[in-house]
């Protein structure tokens, strides 16, 4: 048996070796790499929205009063129902007012003969005084007794048309149209003009005012952001009414104005919205939340819901991938949701690429394989079209 020479066989033992070493790391160094997919950040037309809490408000509201006291003959309406302006609501019993009317008219007439009265007298005495048989002190008597059966005249009948204003009165009808509540008197009651409970209540419920509350931060914001060009005004600022239930009201409504006051005890300013309300599902006094665009910007940005994770803190991040498919992390501002999509206001730019699936495989520092077969038909994202 022919021998190894020393050398070689140390040269063996240390391939082997190396070999050993070599087969240890192999493992890791071919393990697979994470398959995500990705979605490239584009901007895009969007409308911005905030979401605004406020109450429903009728915008007209009419307290039902009587004008003249009286008794209470009848309530002609019934509760809860629509009346129009100048429906008959309730009677007043009208006698003392007829009285009053008849004996106005009486005294209109004894007016209106003295009256008569004293105009013959004043040409009689016209005649007279040219012949000099009457002093000038009755012919100015006569003639001033004619103004002043004049003037009786006149407040006669003011005072016949006040006696058929409140004989009028004694009906007491809708100022307005709208819904009524219930009655808050009832048959038999007397009722005056100083009075401080009402008949009843109108309010006019469609359309349907909606006031709202933002900071003047926020408004401040949308200024300056206006000012600089980063956002656009809109026309008719739209607005979605969000019911309790978290689903949209089905009719849109419109921003009427803006006040031009702070409420200094809460530092916001008020702003009124109006909605259609034909089912009368609004009404007056609920809580509620309205998202209201209030501008538009040339370059938002949006990202898939399911994109956003949050570290510890809650604050949202997106996976990011570089040029050599190297996942790192980035954290985002968040806007308002849209569809299935978060705004983003700040973190990203258009070209950015985001992991979209399979983040849960993918770790920030590691390298990733993206995969790109086309997904099926009900997988593919919608339209990210704003509200």
């Amino acid at each position: 048996m022919s021998e190894i020479p020393f050398v070689t066989l140390g040269l063996l033992v240390g391939a082997l070796l190396l070999s050993g070493c070599d087969s240890a790391s192999t493992p890791e160094a071919s393990a697979p790499l994470a398959s995500v997919r990705v979605e490239t950040v584009q901007a895009q037309p969007l409308s911005i929205s905030n979401e605004l809490s406020g109450r429903i408000a009728a915008p007209r509201v009419a307290e039902v009063r009587a004008r003249v006291a009286g008794v209470v003959l009848q309530q002609v309406f019934r509760e809860g129902r629509d009346v129009k302006q100048g429906e008959v609501l309730f009677r007043i019993d009208p006698a003392p007012f007829k009285a009053d009317l008849d004996s106005a008219e009486a005294a209109l007439r004894k007016a209106e003969a003295n009256a008569f009265q004293a105009r013959l007298q004043a040409q009689r005495y016209a005649q007279l005084i040219d012949d000099k048989a009457i002093s000038g002190q009755d012919y100015d008597n006569a003639r001033a007794s004619v103004r002043q059966t004049a003037a009786d005249v006149a407040a006669s009948k003011a005072a016949v048309e006040r006696a058929k204003l409140n004989l009028g009165y004694a009906t007491v009808t809708a100022p307005i149209s709208g819904r009524i509540g219930r009655a808050l008197v009832t048959e038999g009651a007397l009722v005056g003009q100083n009075e401080s409970t009402p008949l009843a209540l109108i309010q006019q419920l469609d359309p349907i005012h909606a006031d709202l509350t933002q900071s003047t931060r926020e408004l401040n914001d949308l200024r300056r952001a206006f000012r600089s060009g980063l956002l656009q005004a809109v026309g008719q600022a739209k607005a979605t009414l969000i019911q309790d239930d978290g689903s949209p009201y089905p009719l849109p409504g419109k921003l009427l104005f803006t006040d031009l006051s702070v409420d200094p005890s809460t530092g916001q300013i008020t702003l009124r919205s109006e909605f259609p309300n034909p089912d009368l599902d609004l009404l007056p006094g609920s809580f509620i939340r309205v998202r209201l665009e209030q501008a538009v910007n040339s370059q938002g940005i949006t990202v898939p819901q399911r994109a956003i994770l949050r570290d510890s803190a809650g604050v949202a991040q997106v996976l990011l991938l570089d040029a050599e498919q190297k996942v790192s992390q980035q954290p985002v501002q968040l806007g308002v949701a849209q569809n299935d999509r978060w705004v983003v206001t700040q973190g990203l730019k258009p070209g950015d690429r985001i992991v979209i699936e399979g983040l849960q495989h993918a770790r920030p520092g590691k390298h990733v394989q993206v995969d790109d077969t086309p997904l099926p038909l009900a997988q593919v994202p919608g339209p990210q079209a704003g509200h």
